[in-house]
């Protein structure tokens, strides 16, 4: 057991470890809040202690390596680390040496740290996981003004750790070079395809993905003559970078042309992919309000929409229908194709009915969102040193 050996080491060294942020994200990637944050911090202001936990065998090791400290994720320093610096900032749950043992302990109050987490889209479901009962976070980090109100409202956290900062890799967002014959097709994952759950065998479906709705819906769209028609006769390219829990099943999804391309996540930075696409169709995924952020237009395929509220998050604040960036297309993929159809006639220009949604969203619009972020955490910081 590591956790005697890690907490001795990290009472000999608590003091001087209060100084110390560690940021993480999920265990291989370096590419969302956790690591713009991190960047922000060694390039604005080196002079404080700052480390990122990492599989060194991460596609996204080496650039992290060329910013500042790395430790290996699951390893004893990443124990003591954990154990003993002053901030945790991390853009998912899951960043921790071990993560049944650790989330115990915090949900207990042993851990005399500051936790904040930076999240990795913004919340737009009722996720009871993420109440302040589940997680006894330090900060909550809001990317939009509806969520922190929500947030705040109804997640059961004090006032003062719920924070509208502003998400700190929307700072990347501002300057975006756009290839108008991009379209970005970005679908959300299901966990009863992925986990044993209640709903895999309610729905009778996840023994065999090719047989599951997700996957002969979305593979029909991918294979559609008028799909294929439409990208090919106005040479353009359709980007299917499905979410990285169901990127396990993307050599069985059917390409029909040479205008779809299947983006693997190791290969391709989905904010890389978002700056550069003119339009975006997805389902439930939030990664949609960074597109919206962007102020480019999209559109949202839900023909499980029953399925998925029941089988995975339930409905919170925001309704698709009334609160959404673009239309909610339910049928198949001839309304898709079609929709996409007046789209490109338009330029991929976003309506001016969503455009003043979008403003109402997100009041913060400048590239200063890291350095609020990073604000917070040295409050949290000089809390520690009292």
């Amino acid at each position: 057991m590591i956790f005697p050996f890690a907490y001795i080491v990290a009472k000999l060294f608590y003091r001087k470890q209060k100084d110390l942020i560690l940021i993480g994200e999920s265990r291989a990637e370096a590419r969302d809040n956790g690591y713009w944050l991190f960047r922000y911090i060694r390039e604005k202001v080196p002079e404080q202690r700052v480390a990122y936990v990492i599989d060194f065998d991460s596609p996204d090791y080496d650039k992290v390596r060329d910013l500042g400290e790395c430790i290996p994720y699951g390893s004893f320093k990443h124990w003591v680390y954990y154990l003993s610096c002053g901030v945790i900032a991390v853009s998912q749950k899951e960043c921790r040496p071990n993560t049944a043992f650790f989330y115990f302990l915090e949900v207990a109050g042993f851990l005399k740290n500051k936790r904040v987490f930076l999240q990795h889209g913004i919340t737009i479901s009722d996720a009871k996981w993420l109440y302040y009962d589940q997680t006894k976070f330090s900060g909550f980090i809001c990317g939009a003004k509806p969520e922190y109100d929500a947030i705040l409202n109804d997640f059961g956290y004090p006032d003062s750790s719920v924070r509208y900062l502003g998400f700190p890799r929307f700072d990347q967002l501002h300057e975006t070079k756009v290839n108008p014959r991009q379209i970005l097709l970005m679908p959300s994952w299901r966990s009863w395809l992925v986990n044993k759950t209640d709903a895999r065998y309610e729905f009778n479906e996840g023994d065999d993905f090719t047989a599951s709705e997700y996957f002969i819906k979305w593979n029909a769209f991918l294979s559609d003559p008028t799909l294929k028609e439409f990208l090919e006769k106005n040479d353009l390219q359709l980007i299917f970078y499905p979410h990285r829990n169901m990127q396990v099943h993307l050599n069985e999804f059917t390409k029909t042309s040479d205008h779809i391309q299947m983006a693997s996540w190791k290969e391709h930075d989905i904010q890389d992919l978002l700056k550069s696409s003119a339009f975006m169709i997805t389902d439930y995924s939030s990664v949609f309000m960074d597109f919206a952020y962007m102020k480019k237009p999209m559109l949202f395929y839900q023909f499980d929409q029953g399925k998925f509220r029941k089988g995975q998050y339930a409905k919170g604040y925001f309704d698709y229908e009334k609160d959404g960036f673009g239309p909610v297309i339910k049928e198949g993929a001839k309304q898709v194709v079609a929709y996409l159809e007046k789209s490109f006639a338009n330029d991929f220009q976003l309506e001016e009915a969503y455009l003043a949604k979008i403003d109402r969203y997100f009041p913060l619009y400048d590239q200063n969102n890291s350095q609020r972020v990073y604000d917070f955490l040295k409050e949290l910081l000089d809390e520690c040193a009292q």
